[in-house]
């Protein structure tokens, strides 16, 4: 697109893409949004289950450009876009250095200080929440698709990030199934918040249905195992959604950007490593 080769471009678009966006489209567009873009940053890259979706961010961090494709090197989607930047929470990081909470090797499926990256930012109250999920050969899952034992996150042990008291728990809502359905009346499905003192409560969301192991008011210790992951509310397959917020309702009380302990801050694509820490 910088060197302007836009029909060769679109030689490599899907049908339905073609169909929803003309060629003139696509090079109007492409054309005014990269009038005054300079040079673009090396892009961050989320492989997974035949998909690859890579995104742009200009030098300034001011628009991206995202493009999503399948097995066959077809462009299957595009998108083009304004950054929005929240600057003074982006940098202000929590008072407590947390744990991953979770042992192993796992992959960043949503998240970052920007929407392309993380869809969660454009609300207030988990705009620095994360998604994650366990993946294999570029897959997260084996076998059938549909079940939630194929999914190699489904049960795996899910750890105290820090030191703190229970504050809430919910361990009764059914996993989806199949995978792909949603509970969007239930939509952290079952969790478990624990309030580590300064003002900051961590949230471990969509764990599976009665495995959660403390109850409002225990305290708990970091690495300690409070349940098992797993597919409950809006969740469309098994992962874990964490963020750290200033209260203990997770829709009404703003997230706070995480300060991991020995990590730095972690983008869409990213592999992270947990240890269990006591």
């Amino acid at each position: 697109m910088m060197k302007g080769e836009y029909e060769r471009l679109y030689t490599q678009f899907s049908q339905e893409l073609k169909d929803a966006v003309p060629a003139a489209d696509f090079k109007a567009m492409g054309r005014e949004f990269l009038n005054d873009v300079k040079a673009f940053r090396e892009p961050s890259v989320l492989a997974l289950n035949g998909m690859a979706r890579y995104v742009w961010m200009n030098t300034e961090g001011t628009k991206s450009l995202t493009a999503t494709y399948d097995e066959s090197d077809t462009i299957v989607g595009i998108q083009i876009q304004n950054v929005t930047s929240h600057p003074e929470t982006d940098e202000a990081g929590t008072k407590i250095s947390y744990g991953l909470p979770f042992k192993g090797e796992w992959l960043v499926f949503w998240g970052g200080d920007n929407e392309m990256h993380n869809y969660h930012y454009a609300l207030e109250s988990q705009r620095y929440a994360y998604d994650l999920v366990k993946e294999k050969d570029g897959k997260s899952y084996e076998g059938d698709r549909t079940k939630n034992e194929s999914y190699y996150a489904f049960g795996e042990a899910m750890l105290a990030p820090a030191d703190g008291k229970v504050a809430a728990t919910v361990n009764d809502i059914a996993d989806n199934e199949p995978v792909g359905t949603m509970n969007s009346s239930q939509p952290a499905g079952n969790y478990v918040v624990i309030d580590h003192g300064n003002g900051e409560y961590s949230y471990l969301a969509h764990l599976k249905k009665g495995t959660v192991k403390v109850k409002k008011g225990e305290t708990v210790k970091k690495g300690q195992e409070i349940g098992l992951c797993g597919n409950s509310g809006n969740s469309s397959e098994p992962h874990l959604h964490f963020q750290v917020s200033d209260g203990p309702d997770l829709f009404t009380s703003k997230a706070i950007s995480v300060t991991f302990s020995g990590a730095p801050r972690m983008i869409q694509g990213d592999h992270v490593t947990g240890v269990e820490q006591r």
